[in-house]
């Protein structure tokens, strides 16, 4: 169903899909440099690459947290990102208001986990025609996004993936269940594992989210090995300075061997 996407790349090398760039837009050099080193990588490996960025950051635990530099400036960034590198484009959208306004200058709109329940959103994201990555809840079932994708079918629109997340494991944790991949493959859409925030520790007591970046590339193969149809990631020339998650983000520097890691895991279990 990446198909639908009309500048997508290498999507006849069998390769899993990749959904990869910084958690937040930050400026308009580091998105450049950051989907750059990306795109050449996935171009040389023959994955299908779809750029992300957030343009901005709703969902933070302090007030003083970023949460963007203007939205008009950060999806304008995001447009020449995608018209730049001819490649698509997604970010998260948080109000049905905004699902229009992102739809003009992105090829997928996100819906965050934990927004993936509101009914008001995913119509009106689905009405802009364009693909939409629904998050899976931390608080649900596999089974449950049933509901969620028949929402976006239901208002006229097929174009339809799930992104898994992990799921809350007490407090401070998430646990990924990778039955989840074969249970919400069977409802017909692509499904794809989020291996960075799989692996936050959120709600920390300093009101920072913490993660174990340690165990991206473990996580990752795994979700290979299962047979996700795709990966999503955020990576960052410095993490310890991203200005978003840095926590749980990949070091850009390890983008490539992990991929080649892959796409042996991928020939093998083809």
């Amino acid at each position: 169903m990446i198909e639908h996407l009309k500048n997508i790349k290498h999507t006849k090398s069998g390769n899993f899909f990749l959904m990869a760039g910084p958690c937040a837009i930050e400026g308009e050099e580091m998105a450049l440099n950051i989907a750059e080193r990306i795109f050449e990588i996935t171009n040389r490996l023959e994955i299908p690459f779809i750029f992300k960025g957030s343009y901005r950051k709703a969902n933070r635990s302090r007030l003083d947290s970023f949460t963007g530099i203007g939205d008009e400036k950060a999806l304008k960034i995001l447009q020449k990102v995608g018209q730049k590198f001819d490649v698509p484009v997604v970010t998260d959208i948080h109000s049905a208001e905004e699902a229009a306004i992102a739809a003009q200058y992105v090829d997928v709109l996100q819906i965050p986990a934990f927004l993936c329940r509101q009914t008001d959103l995913l119509v009106a994201a689905a009405k802009t025609g364009k693909v939409i990555n629904i998050k899976k809840g931390q608080f649900l079932a596999p089974e449950s996004m049933i509901f969620a994708v028949n929402k976006v079918k239901e208002s006229g629109n097929d174009k339809v993936w799930i992104t898994d997340r992990g799921t809350m494991f007490g407090y401070q944790d998430m646990i990924v269940d990778f039955r989840g991949i074969p249970t919400m493959q069977a409802f017909d859409v692509p499904v794809i594992l989020d291996i960075t925030h799989s692996l936050q520790q959120p709600n920390q007591t300093s009101g920072v989210t913490g993660g174990k970046p340690e165990l991206i590339t473990t996580i990752a193969k795994a979700g290979i090995a299962v047979g996700a149809d795709g990966l999503f990631l955020e990576t960052h020339h410095n993490p310890a300075e991203a200005k978003s998650d840095g926590a749980n983000m990949l070091h850009l520097d390890n983008l490539e061997t992990m991929l080649e890691k892959l796409i042996k895991i991928r020939k093998a279990i083809s």
